[in-house]
């Protein structure tokens, strides 16, 4: 029988991909999931237009001569709104980014005020700006950015605690603004926050929806590869900090992954075996 499996690489910038990744494995639909993490520049969101400009596209393209992949998902919304075009003119077969969930979260809040919650750099672009007037009119979007977030969710993978402090930071300035006390709905728009949800939830004043692109992603994948039903397999994950890399790695044995590399710096990007799950 022939393997109608579909080879798609998952990139971000750590492991907040993963939340994209568990929702494309929970698809139904017959995906070989490769990851890269481009974690020695952890987090993007801190990084300038151009520096993201310069490296990612250049990295994933070396990463897809060297695993041939059949589509690639960008999972960070960073990335996403800042180098998707570029990514997507680097390469021949489908890119698949991240919309940041203000179209959802728009149709399902019912008090007229919604939360976006993202990086600094997410919340403060244009990009999003025009999300939320396309999407978003007439209804009162409160914003709030935070870097602390993505390495609390790094810290919980890692086995870690996450600590209280960045969930109670971007509460408050969510819940705390004005007006924020009526946010029904909040839509996460960068992939590491998810995988704090639950801890989100709890540290909220009242129970609302926090959305996320996930299962928008995992749909769009299968129908741009036409994926078959089946089950999902996991074949190896690559980091560009190795270091970094060895503190999540039973994140990843947890998910199935057993092969994993190390991916050398610029311009090379070389992929080289970093270690077997069986040695940790």
């Amino acid at each position: 029988m022939v393997n109608a499996a579909k080879r798609v690489l998952v990139f971000d910038s750590g492991v907040g991909g993963l939340s994209v990744f568990d929702a494309i494995a929970a698809s139904g639909r017959a995906f070989e999931l490769d990851y890269a993490a481009d974690n020695a520049w952890l987090p993007y969101g801190l990084k300038t237009d151009e520096q993201l400009r310069d490296r990612v596209p250049a990295l994933i393209a070396r990463l897809a001569e060297q695993w041939a992949p059949e589509a690639v998902v960008v999972a960070c919304n960073t990335a996403s709104t800042i180098v998707l075009e570029q990514v997507r003119a680097a390469l021949s077969i489908p890119v698949v980014g991240v919309v940041p969930p203000i179209k959802p979260a728009a149709a399902a809040t019912r008090t007229g005020v919604m939360g976006l919650l993202a990086t600094p750099a997410t919340v403060q672009r244009a990009y999003t700006d025009d999300l939320i007037a396309q999407f978003a009119g007439g209804k009162k979007v409160i914003r709030f950015g935070s870097a602390a977030l993505v390495e609390a969710a790094e810290q919980k993978l890692r086995g870690e605690d996450p600590g209280q402090s960045a969930i109670t930071e971007a509460v408050a300035g969510l819940f705390g603004a004005p007006g924020g006390a009526d946010i029904d709905v909040v839509a996460l728009a960068c992939t590491h926050f998810p995988l704090l949800a639950a801890e989100l939830a709890a540290a909220a004043p009242r129970p609302c929806l926090w959305m996320d692109s996930g299962e928008a992603i995992a749909r769009r994948l299968a129908h741009v590869l036409a994926a078959e039903e089946g089950a999902p397999s996991v074949r190896r994950a690559a980091f560009t900090s190795a270091d970094a890399a060895r503190a999540s790695l039973r994140a990843f044995e947890s998910r199935g992954f057993s092969d994993f590399s190390h991916i050398a710096e610029a311009p090379s990007f070389e992929v080289a075996p970093l270690l077997r799950a069986t040695s940790v």
